[in-house]
């Protein structure tokens, strides 16, 4: 039977960037963080790792405040071009899946729906990357953005008379669900654990709605 038809429909992969800043071509991603889940939202496996800038002009001082990785610690990182195969491997690996011929290898990515907070900007640098080390970008079209979904749910909770957050950063969201950082400085991995938990909160008290004709 083809490998399509022995996989869920979808997996989620719950995504974090750290940047040295804000312009895709230009700066660059230091640290990759990301939370791997079933079609039933089960976690499937954490990853985190940080990557090696090439950039030095392009290493911005207020990015670096916001994640506190410094140029000097990140030359012991791995390179781009190394880290982006591990990544995928791991995705596969954690999808239960090992010694693919490419074809099915593709095929399986294409089951990973990204997620995240604002994630269009996320991607955008990740697949920047792709085409720079002339990788294929397998990974699903469809994408799941917290911002946007909070937006929506927050419309819900002001029709009903419910409070709402006091903004949508990520910082926000998660505080409004109870959840929070443990360091000021951002963190790949925790940010996207944050990012999964605000995901689950909305789609557990979706479940609950009910339509009036």
């Amino acid at each position: 039977m083809p490998l399509e038809f022995l996989l869920p429909m979808n997996y989620y992969l719950v995504l974090d960037l750290e940047l040295s800043g804000t312009e895709v071509g230009w700066h660059e991603i230091l640290q990759i963080g990301a939370v791997l889940y079933d079609a039933e939202w089960q976690e499937l496996g954490q990853f985190l790792d940080d990557v090696c800038p090439e950039n030095e002009e392009a290493f911005s001082s207020s990015a670096e405040k916001v994640h506190g990785l410094s140029w000097l610690e990140l030359q012991d990182a791995e390179m781009i071009y190394d880290l982006l195969p591990e990544f995928e491997d791991w995705i596969l690996e954690k999808m239960g899946l090992r010694n693919l011929s490419l074809q099915e290898r593709e095929n399986a990515l294409r089951r990973v729906i990204i997620c995240g907070q604002s994630v269009i900007n996320d991607i955008n640098f990740l697949r920047h990357a792709y085409q720079k080390e002339k990788m294929k970008w397998n990974f699903s079209n469809v994408l799941i953005d917290l911002h946007t979904l909070f937006f929506y749910f927050e419309e819900i909770l002001k029709a009903n008379k419910k409070e709402t957050a006091r903004g949508r950063s990520l910082g926000k969201i998660a505080s409004f669900f109870g959840y929070h950082r443990e360091d000021t400085l951002h963190n790949a991995l925790e940010d996207a654990i944050l990012t999964a938990q605000c995901l689950k909160h909305i789609l557990t008290y979706t479940k609950k709605l009910k339509i009036v004709e």
